[in-house]
């Protein structure tokens, strides 16, 4: 059965299970979208949706490349070759977008998998060891876990202090026997957002390399991973990229592209076909992609970064952070316990709850303000995106009053 688009975004805004929420007449139209996009998102038809660090609402655009793919699959199939060109214009809006070429990026399934392509690569063994810190993703935990106990290599955490870590704080941890330093850019937890240049010196000083999980922040503020330092990372593309799920772009630094093997084979990374059953895999970042791709989402992103472009990343930071620094102003002001530290540079907000967690996440619910609740309900993330307005962090402050 084929959907209208109105029935599509119905559907999509009433799985959320948010009721309609308009902003005070006094405020409406005067500065509540100053990006102009809030037309482009039904989800704030619905609610006050502050939870894009979980996952975010993509815009109209989106989802008019998605039912394209679709119905063009359905009607008259892309070729193979069609597929393969849309790939390769994705690749090149993605590489502009961080600063780096279009051979240094390949496109993954999801971002998990690019730090285990780069250990796997790197052939950690027993004396080696990996610095990361307390406000990393879960998956890098599990994944040097596993290579302590099978491996016997070392991983080292750097603590947090008060919700950051400095750069300082990882010297004792990096020496001669250290392979990687790996940090997520943004911290999911509080939205700590690391300086990486000085992160990468160190590493680089040591003959480690910096890896980085950019979950958190490719599409929230402006990167350049050559100013940065950075020497691999991976993104997924349904947060800050306003994308689906599928695809997750992978950056290798073109130096080490020879480095690091891809982890798996397949046909699809073969540029080649040579006698006797040999091949000669693409010597660019396309070599990690072995097999077909999830294209759908490949071509939802490519109307991502056209719309990400249109909009300027960095108005998008300007915004965002801004109501960010609102939001966590305003919290601390009415006395409540802060996890993410003053005057940090990113869209996520992270504070503790000290009451009952199923009463503060009622009293939220009641609103129709959706967040996250971590650690069993004792924090509330917030992290405001694109679309969101300086009346929708005022509303959620007079809810969280009622914390106090």
């Amino acid at each position: 059965m084929d959907l209208s688009r109105r029935q599509f975004l119905g559907a999509a805004s009433s799985a959320l299970t948010l009721s309609r929420v308009a902003p005070p007449a006094a405020v409406a139209g005067t500065g509540d979208d100053p990006l102009g996009v809030r037309a482009d998102f039904p989800v704030t038809r619905e609610g006050i949706y502050l939870n894009s660090a979980y996952i975010a609402p993509i815009p109209a655009p989106v989802v008019e490349a998605g039912r394209a793919f679709l119905e063009a699959k359905s009607s008259h199939p892309l070729s193979v070759e069609d597929m393969q060109a849309k790939t390769d214009t994705v690749r090149r809006q993605f590489a502009s977008l961080i600063g780096a070429t279009s051979d240094e990026i390949g496109f993954l399934f999801a971002t998990s998998e690019g730090e285990n392509v780069v250990a796997r690569a790197l052939d950690l063994k027993a004396g080696d060891n990996v610095v990361i810190d307390e406000l990393h993703y879960l998956t890098t935990f599990v994944l040097y876990k596993h290579l302590e106990q099978t491996a016997g290599i070392e991983l080292r955490i750097a603590k947090h202090r008060d919700g950051r870590v400095h750069p300082k704080d990882f010297e004792p941890l990096v020496d001669g026997k250290t392979r990687l330093v790996s940090v997520a850019w943004v911290s999911h937890q509080n939205g700590f957002r690391h300086d990486l240049r000085p992160l990468a010196d160190l590493a680089h000083a040591r003959g480690a390399f910096l890896y980085t999980d950019a979950m958190q922040a490719v599409g929230m503020f402006p990167i350049d991973v050559r100013a940065a330092g950075v020497d691999f990372l991976t993104t997924g593309t349904y947060k800050w990229l306003l994308a689906g799920f599928g695809v997750a772009p992978f950056f290798v630094r073109r130096e080490l592209i020879d480095r690091i093997r891809p982890d798996r084979m397949g046909h699809f990374h073969v540029e080649k076909e040579l006698a006797g059953y040999r091949y000669q895999l693409y010597r660019s970042a396309k070599k990690y992609e072995y097999a077909v791709l999830a294209e759908g989402a490949v071509y939802q992103l490519g109307a991502a970064l056209a719309y990400l472009e249109r909009l300027g990343v960095d108005k998008i930071e300007t915004h965002t952070v801004g109501l960010a620094q609102q939001l966590r102003e305003g919290l601390a002001e009415r006395g409540l316990r802060m996890f993410t530290p003053p005057e940090n540079r990113s869209s996520i907000v992270t504070f503790f709850v000290d009451r009952n967690p199923e009463a503060a996440r009622s009293i939220f619910d009641e609103a129709k303000i959706h967040v996250s609740f971590k650690e069993k309900g004792a924090q509330i993330r917030v992290a405001p995106a694109v679309f969101n307005s300086a009346w929708e962090i005022e509303r959620l402050l007079e809810v969280a009053e009622k914390l106090t």
